[in-house]
């Protein structure tokens, strides 16, 4: 991308304290998000992936602010807002706009869609007149793929995609500059899910939104993103054009989580290499070196010994790992770690 980032992330950590015992104190703590850093450009989607316990919700979570960060910097249009306080983020709100996982949660039962719809407008300070109201949910029911007539009817009596639009007609009243979709289709049935995909797509393209998408699926990102971020126990492994990524994955694990992505042809399976064996490690007790290593087939002593850095390997395409290469992972020479 070469507009200027709207949303730049810096070595963002969140930390969650872990309590025990009858005073309550604290034992442990747990490293959700540890030193994470990237930006989005205007106009621009991020897709973030990684299994689940990798951070990205929390990650996401920060970034729009629904949770402060225990140190780092999050700057929106350049202006810092890490750390704001709640009276000096409403401004914001109008602008950042996110759109979860499971549509039914996030509508009141007891509302109907265009009280819901209302609401949104009227909570920001945009409503005008009865009439200009209607008529704009109207329209916004119109551009999710959706009759005006909805409006008149319960969260209750749509399906799961119907009302995941309905979501996405909300989070589009206030006409925000960046949308936050956490995992915004993994709730939906495979049929469903290609549809808000290209609806989302659509949006992103005729309203120059900017998005930060996250999933666990690397098959669904594709679809939406202009790049990929690959995070693995609270760590940006690899960060890439999405284009690169799935044409020359550099780090293992990014090659792994391919691997797992169903093909029409059985016979591409693997192509990128095989699918990952084992359990991801607690994010309390992070293993030392590189915290894929333990799951790595490529380990080396290296690997227990250093954390790799995210390095430039070509031009937009970053990895952590220290056996990163244009070539599929060059396989290392010393006996490999068990």
């Amino acid at each position: 991308m070469t507009h200027a980032p709207l949303v730049t992330v810096s070595d963002l950590r969140k930390s969650f304290a872990i309590r025990a015992g009858l005073m309550r104190r604290v034992r442990d703590e747990l490293r959700a998000v540890d030193g994470v850093s990237f930006d989005i450009g205007q106009g621009e989607t991020l897709g973030l992936v990684g299994e689940s316990g990798c951070g990205k919700s929390t990650l996401a979570r920060c970034v729009a602010r629904l949770a402060e960060p225990t140190s780092g910097s999050v700057r929106f249009a350049g202006d810092e807002i890490a750390h704001l306080t709640s009276r000096r983020l409403r401004p914001l709100r109008r602008s950042i706009q996110l759109i979860f996982q499971d549509p039914m949660a996030s509508l009141n039962p007891r509302k109907r869609i265009g009280t819901t719809l209302r609401d949104a407008l009227r909570f920001q300070g945009i409503a005008g007149t009865r009439a200009r109201e209607t008529s704009r949910i109207g329209a916004l029911l119109e551009q999710v793929g959706l009759a005006p007539s909805y409006a008149d009817r319960m969260p209750r009596e749509l399906s799961g995609g119907q009302r995941q639009r309905v979501v996405i007609a909300r989070a589009l009243a206030v006409e925000p500059r960046f949308i936050v979709a956490d995992e915004p289709v993994s709730a939906l049935d495979v049929s469903v899910q290609a549809q808000i995909l290209n609806l989302l797509k659509d949006l992103k393209d005729t309203l120059g939104l900017t998005m930060l998408f996250i999933s666990h699926d690397l098959g669904v990102v594709r679809h939406v993103s202009d790049r990929i971020g690959v995070m693995y126990l609270g760590k940006l492994v690899e960060l890439a054009p999405a284009d690169a990524l799935y044409e020359t994955p550099l780090h293992p694990y990014s090659r792994a989580l391919l691997a797992a992505v169903p093909l029409p042809d059985p016979d591409a399976r693997g192509h990128h290499g095989n699918v990952i064996e084992g359990d991801i490690p607690t994010p309390l007790n992070p293993p030392r070196g590189c915290r894929f290593h333990t799951r790595c087939p490529l380990a080396q002593e290296i690997c227990v010994k250093t954390e790799p850095v995210l390095t430039a390997h070509a031009k937009g395409h970053f990895a952590a790992c220290h056996f990163a290469s244009a070539e599929h992972g060059v396989q290392a020479t010393s006996k490999a770690v068990n």
